[in-house]
């Protein structure tokens, strides 16, 4: 059986393009802002995977079934109801950021919010670190037997 090819890889697509296509204008200051505390978390430039999520930095994930794919360290989408932010490292474990964000709501790994206003921008970039540092120390202990 042949692999699934996975759809969402890095692009050479401007994120720039982008997110200026934004229809609306607030949607496009929001998607800045989140690039910028992206940026300096990971120290990557943007890069758009697939067609429509900013992502930045990357890492290789290796699955237990043995399946590996390389994917960004944290990225987000403006998506029609709202911004979804998606944090790699995941949010388990971090209720008490969570508690101080503001108005959002969880999926698995994703952390939607409607606009930036809507929440506290250095709980969010609190978030984004403790994301970064539980991907680092999961990816960390799985590639020790390699």
């Amino acid at each position: 059986m042949a692999k699934a090819e996975l759809k969402t890889k890095k692009t050479e697509a401007s994120v720039d393009a982008f997110i200026d296509a934004q229809a609306n204008e607030q949607l496009r200051e929001d998607c800045w802002a989140i690039a910028d505390l992206m940026a300096k978390a990971t120290k990557s430039p943007p890069k758009m995977w697939g067609t429509s999520i900013v992502g930045f930095g990357n890492v290789q994930l290796k699955y237990a079934t043995g399946r590996e794919l390389d994917w960004m360290l944290c990225g987000f989408s403006p998506r029609k109801a709202n911004l979804t932010v998606y944090l790699c490292g995941g949010l388990e474990g971090h209720k008490d950021l969570l508690a101080k964000l503001g108005k959002h709501s969880l999926g698995k790994g994703c952390l939607y919010i409607k606009r930036v206003s809507d929440v506290d921008m250095k709980v969010l970039k609190a978030l984004i670190t403790a994301s970064l540092k539980d991907l680092k120390e999961m990816t960390k202990d799985k590639n020790q037997g390699k």
